[in-house]
């Protein structure tokens, strides 16, 4: 593997545009060591890694923290009472377990998230985005993150969880707050900040499940409270924690997902196309697929962790029990070796197996919703404004969760 392979990843303008540096890191190796981890590149090792349960996984609960190699994964990382409340969160959902407690998880909400739940959400979610975007007609520039994406994922997060309207309006700063601390090498007022933020959203929904066990309602905590599979239900600490990783996990990914993909239709000079599609009544499978493309090229996710659960070689690499392979996601999906023409933003690509919703046992729960949220939310904005034009953009900061902070576009 050769030794100048190193990506800067909270270089700005890394985050701007990280595509060039990850073709040449992925042209120049499979895998690359940095920060103690192994970085994967391409599309067929991750997909191995994201498919071996056995061998990789998200949760520790196969190790003792006295087995871990300590040089690779320092046990100070596992023990900061900073983030006491942080860690804790992470070990009551599904996203960072194994089984079988991911498949009790797993199971048990899936009783509640049901297809059917999500699809009920359509009306409500086509009467929204129309408001929304009616709300901006006349404006002539608006910020498209701040005044489009931003407001439909929250809220329907929050009608889906049954938040009081009242409420709703910290529920973005906590998700926000949270999701920096994914970042790799958050400083001392992330983790803070993180931390109450965490501590603050789950003294609400403590409140609201109180509520619900007294008044049942027709939403997905009072749902959540009460599904049972073979004498099983969630606790309270595990119920709670999912209700914020459903936030976390949907209101960031659909945010930084549509809005980078208007940038990149914008950029690419297709808005004009996809507004045409719009106008002439383009049938569903038109705006599904275009939404699994937009995921694809510009990945609002794009870097995900394993631990090796047992010692493997991946990309002909040797890797110990205990330590961490990052899967670049991006990378993946622009690999030559999977698509074709992988840089350019092919509005029919059909098949599409994008990286974005991972793969095997820790497939995005949550999928179906976000698609349904893109397809309506790109049909809607390009009916309202056939012609946009950018004029500015800016990205938040981070990697990991990689958003645009800004999108100031020009209606035509």
């Amino acid at each position: 593997m050769p030794a100048d392979v190193r990506l800067d990843l909270n270089s700005p303008d890394f985050v701007r545009d990280p595509y060039p540096e990850l073709a040449r890191a992925r042209e120049a190796t499979p895998a690359f060591w940095q920060q103690d981890r192994l970085f994967l590149t391409r599309y067929d090792d991750i997909a191995r890694v994201l498919k071996d349960s056995r061998s990789f996984g998200r949760a520790l609960s196969p190790l003792s923290r006295d087995e871990l190699p300590v040089s690779e994964l320092r046990v100070s990382e596992l023990q900061d009472p900073r983030r006491a409340a942080f860690d804790a969160f992470n070990t009551n959902h599904m996203l960072d377990s194994e089984p079988p407690k991911h498949t009790r998880l797993r199971s048990l909400v899936g009783l509640a998230f049901t297809p059917r739940r999500v699809e009920g959400l359509r009306g409500r979610i086509e009467e929204m985005v129309q408001g929304v975007a009616a709300g901006l007609d006349g404006r002539g520039t608006f910020d498209l993150v701040r005044d489009y994406a931003e407001p439909l994922p929250v809220t329907v997060i929050a009608q889906l969880l049954g938040v009081p309207q009242e409420k709703r309006h910290n529920l973005r700063p906590w998700s926000a707050a949270i999701v920096r601390l994914y970042e790799v090498g958050p400083p001392d007022e992330v983790i803070a900040a993180a931390e109450q933020a965490v501590l603050d959203f789950s003294a609400l929904l403590r409140r609201l499940l109180a509520e619900r066990r007294k008044h049942p309602q027709d939403d997905l905590i009072t749902a959540l409270s009460q599904v049972q599979a073979e004498g099983e239900r969630l606790s309270e600490s595990e119920l709670i924690d999912t209700c914020i990783l459903l936030l976390n996990a949907g209101h960031e990914a659909s945010v930084n997902g549509l809005s980078a993909g208007v940038l990149n239709l914008c950029r690419s000079g297709q808005w004009d196309e996809v507004a045409r599609a719009a106008r002439q009544n383009a049938p569903e499978t038109f705006f599904r697929t275009l939404g699994e493309e937009l995921l694809r090229f510009d990945t609002p996710l794009p870097l995900f962790e394993r631990l090796v659960l047992q010692d493997a070689v991946v990309a002909g690499v040797p890797v110990r029990r205990g330590q961490k392979v990052a899967l670049l996601y991006a990378s993946g999906n622009r690999d030559p070796r999977k698509f074709e023409a992988p840089t350019e933003l092919r509005l029919a690509r059909d098949p599409n197996p994008h990286l974005t919703f991972g793969l095997g046992l820790h497939y995005c729960l949550g999928a179906p919703l976000a698609r349904l949220e893109l397809g309506i939310s790109l049909r809607a904005l390009s009916l309202a404004f056939p012609r946009l034009e950018v004029q500015d953009f800016a990205y938040s900061g981070g990697f990991v969760i990689r958003g645009l902070e800004r999108l100031t576009v020009r209606a035509g």
